[in-house]
């Protein structure tokens, strides 16, 4: 049983980097200046990040996790893209969400959500970094970069809960705004 356990991940691992070298990787990069690079390389960095950590703590669960967060993220993304096929500012296709900005966040929201607020804000400073540099580059307007910031956030705090200790975590329902708590021991 566990042979068959590391087995499945060592698949799922294999299938989850050969899925981001295709979807992130498509072409040769064409960055036309330092902070639209930038933000292509935290783009990947942070969802890498986020996944290496779940092997340093042995986090196996928070693994399984990651894989539901970062598939639903990228299928609700490119989904969108393909469905909507919104103009870029530059004339190109397929604008709308950012795909960068999604997985940005995503990554972000898995540290914040299983590991804390002090691991989660420097990834959302890198993330917010990467939507600016999508705007900044003509790549994106506004709209896209905080679609795909939604949909990054909302994937991984969907099928993401904290690892131990307490977690504070924004709250917004019909009426009441505010912060909730929650504890894993």
């Amino acid at each position: 049983m566990i042979y068959r356990t590391e087995q499945n991940s060592l698949w799922l691992t294999i299938l989850l980097w050969l899925i981001c070298i295709g979807v992130f990787f498509p072409y040769p990069a064409t960055a036309s200046d330092d902070i639209e690079k930038s933000g292509d390389v935290i783009q990947v960095l942070i969802p890498a990040i986020a996944y290496g950590t779940t092997f340093y703590l042995d986090d196996t669960e928070g693994r399984t996790q990651f894989y539901k967060s970062f598939f639903t993220n990228l299928g609700v993304t490119y989904g969108l893209k393909y469905t909507i096929n919104k103009k870029r500012p530059y004339g190109g296709s397929k604008s709308f969400p950012s795909g960068h900005t999604s997985a940005a966040f995503q990554g972000a929201a898995f540290i914040h959500r299983r590991y804390g607020w002090e691991y989660g804000v420097p990834a959302y400073i890198g993330a917010s970094f990467v939507g600016y540099s999508r705007v900044e580059s003509d790549n994106h307007d506004i709209e896209d970069v905080l679609a795909g910031a939604m949909i990054g956030v909302v994937s991984s705090f969907f099928f993401t809960k904290p690892y131990k200790g307490i977690t504070v975590t924004p709250v917004a329902t019909k009426g009441y705004y505010g912060l909730g708590m929650s504890a894993n021991w």
